[in-house]
């Protein structure tokens, strides 16, 4: 039989022995979580594509107030924009600019800007006065209708367009500003606005083309204050040719809105 003292002593190494068995499980616990954690570690976030800007613009009057006859300034700008309107009776418009604006009644203009990420307008309100009444004077004597006739001829201008456009050019609206201020002088003149092609084209084509440059002129036209009942429209498109000649000098002779007096006499 084993002795009290044997029997600590063999009971003292079994807790030896099993607290260094409990020491090394832990440590392969602790070692192999260390590895999962290192293999499972979280890959860094993927960044966000770029996001596209909304376009945006900007559209101004000055003055703000005029009295009827007098003209103000429309300046715009845009940014992320590809492309620009600008109504009434001006169309499509480069990124940023200005142009002087005459109109007979309040109007309020809208500009649209267009881009990969949408849309977006901008307004400006143009109000019209009433002009203060002109002091008396004796009025001049009335021109006759053959020197009425010949001032029509010399201050009238046509507006010419590019290849299958029918939107004004530059000159085309400096043309029409020039014919709405003698018509403006000349309140009782009444005109018809030709639209003309040139030959290239199906005759039902230009038919429609020649429509809508008559058109554009006309709503120039009264954008600048003279009144709608005053301007009739037509098209001829490639019917009635100013120059009969091949070559693109002759078919730009042929692309244009002409004005015709229809009440000046002969």
């Amino acid at each position: 039989m084993l002795s009290t003292r044997h029997l600590i002593k063999r009971g003292s190494n079994q807790q030896t022995s099993y607290r260094t068995l409990v020491i090394l499980i832990l440590a392969v616990a602790v070692s192999g979580a260390c590895r999962r954690r290192a293999a499972t570690a979280t890959p860094p976030p993927v960044p966000e594509p770029a996001r596209q800007v909304a376009p945006t613009v900007s559209l101004t009057v000055e003055p703000a107030t005029i009295q009827r006859g007098q003209s103000a300034t429309l300046r715009w700008s845009s940014s992320g924009a590809t492309d620009l309107d600008l109504q009434p009776a001006f169309g499509r418009v480069e990124r940023q600019g200005s142009v002087s604006v005459t109109p007979n009644d309040s109007i309020t203009y809208t500009l649209t800007g267009r881009g990969p990420s949408g849309s977006t307008q901008a307004t400006a309100r143009v109000t019209v006065t009433a002009a203060p009444p002109a002091p008396a004077v004796t009025a001049p004597a009335r021109p006759t209708e053959t020197t009425l006739r010949e001032r029509y001829e010399r201050e009238i201008q046509d507006a010419f367009f590019d290849y299958d456009q029918s939107d004004l050019r530059d000159d085309g609206r400096s043309a029409m500003m020039k014919s709405a201020a003698f018509l403006r002088d000349n309140p009782t003149v009444t005109v018809q606005v030709e639209g003309h092609c040139d030959e290239r084209g199906s005759v039902a084509y230009n038919l429609g083309l020649g429509d809508r440059r008559s058109n554009s002129a006309r709503d120039f036209l009264v954008s600048q204050g003279i009144s709608g009942d005053r301007i009739t429209t037509i098209t001829y498109g490639k019917e009635k040719p100013f120059c009969t000649e091949q070559g693109e000098s002759c078919f730009q002779e042929n692309r244009r809105a002409h004005l015709i007096c229809t009440n000046c006499g002969m």
